[in-house]
């Protein structure tokens, strides 16, 4: 018989509104103590009046309690669910896609709390990341068979969240045999994604429009990326006319996925490549007098948690001044953000006190966001994380 998880008088109010995640301080503990549930357990919520509000996986050693997976409260958390939702899944990106390489799974943003597919044509990438996803595994590659019939499907299962979970991290192949190299197109572009070692799935897809915008600005341009990755910015500006690229990187393996992304685009005469700090590498560039006339910053998140806030957006706004430095005297710098945390006009304000620092003038001609195969959901903030500005900057 599935348990009943019963809410705080006027905790239901999110839950109405929408939102999918029930925090422990929100659980009536004396009805419905946390301690008699498993991590990962079903359950059927309810509203302080015992009114069903719907169906949650449970995990009682994390802050986020309860998960909403259905407002049915006949709804079973099996395969005909992750049928049901894969396919409303696949509808959408097949409207917006022609070929396969998208995000297939975007979280809370498909309604499917704690999961994260990743599609490469054949090979799925998926991430199990809370204890109530990883205990209905069995039931998702199921759900995948059916809908997509994959070649190869990859757990990548160590994400920070997994750790938060109580988790423990693993990568493995858990259907098929992976090819030597997986390769995707974005943007008239091909890429070598390394799916097991590489970071998150091995792929960005979120900024495939914003790399879009960029890439009919740059053709003949001299063009800095900084936190290259494996070239998803800079291979795509040299395919698209770029006279000279130089992606910089701290890790060396990442690096050598440039050089081979370059290879297999016919671009490697344009791409040069750098491995080391960005801000240690931005200011050796001043100090050698290089300059570039398109500036791309693509940084990993700075504000991981609120109390970060501070700290991280300091940090930006260095790294935003350190980059203006280096364009020219009428140059394009592409700043984005992946800090859910960062709110969109305090980026805009960082980009705007770096112009100030730098005595220019600055145009926001640009403001781009995750793109719609990362779908946000309206009723929780934390699925928009993602922007990016696009900023004119000269002298008098």
């Amino acid at each position: 018989m599935t348990q009943r998880l019963r809410l705080n008088k006027n905790a239901d109010r999110r839950l109405k509104a929408g939102h999918l995640w029930i925090y422990s301080n929100e659980v009536d503990i004396k009805e419905t103590p946390l301690k008699n549930f498993t991590a990962g357990e079903a359950a059927l919520v309810e509203a302080s009046n015992g009114k069903t509000l719907g169906v949650a996986y449970i995990n009682p050693h994390s802050l986020i309690a309860g998960r909403v997976m259905s407002r049915d409260p006949e709804m079973r958390l099996d395969r005909s669910l992750f049928v049901h939702r894969f396919n409303q899944a696949l509808a959408l990106r097949q409207r917006l896609y022609a070929k396969p390489f998208y995000r297939l799974i975007h979280g809370e943003g498909d309604l499917l709390p704690g999961l994260v597919i990743d599609r490469f044509g054949d090979v799925l990438v998926v991430q199990l990341n809370t204890a109530g996803m990883q205990a209905l595994a069995e039931e998702i590659v199921d759900a995948l068979e059916k809908v997509i019939k994959p070649e190869v499907i990859v757990f990548r299962n160590d994400t920070g969240g997994r750790r938060q979970e109580g988790l423990e991290a693993h990568v493995e192949v858990a259907k098929g045999t992976l090819p030597d190299e997986v390769v995707i197109e974005e943007n008239g572009t091909q890429f070598v994604v390394p799916v097991l070692n590489g970071q998150k799935t091995g792929w960005f897809f979120d900024h495939r429009e914003n790399r879009a915008w960029l890439n009919n600005h740059v053709a003949g341009k001299r063009v800095l990326d900084v936190f290259s990755y494996i070239g998803g910015w800079g291979v795509q500006a040299a395919a698209s006319g770029a006279s000279e690229v130089l992606c910089i990187d701290a890790s060396g393996p990442a690096l050598e996925q440039v050089a081979r992304n370059a290879e297999l685009n016919s671009v490697q005469e344009q791409i040069a490549i750098g491995e080391g700090d960005a801000f240690e590498a931005l200011t050796a560039l001043k100090a050698d007098g290089e300059q570039f006339d398109v500036v791309i910053l693509d940084p990993p998140a700075f504000i991981k948690k609120r109390k970060d806030i501070p700290n991280g957006e300091r940090a930006y706004a260095r790294l935003n001044r350190e980059a203006m430095r280096l364009l020219g005297r009428d140059g394009l710098l592409l700043s984005a953000s992946c800090s859910m945390h960062l709110a969109t006009d305090r980026l805009v304000d960082v980009v705007r006190g770096a112009v100030r620092h730098q005595d220019r003038h600055g145009q926001v001609i640009f403001q781009g966001h995750q793109g719609p195969d990362h779908p946000v959901h309206p009723a929780i903030p934390e699925t928009s994380y993602l922007k990016a500005i696009g900023v004119r900057v000269f002298r008098d």
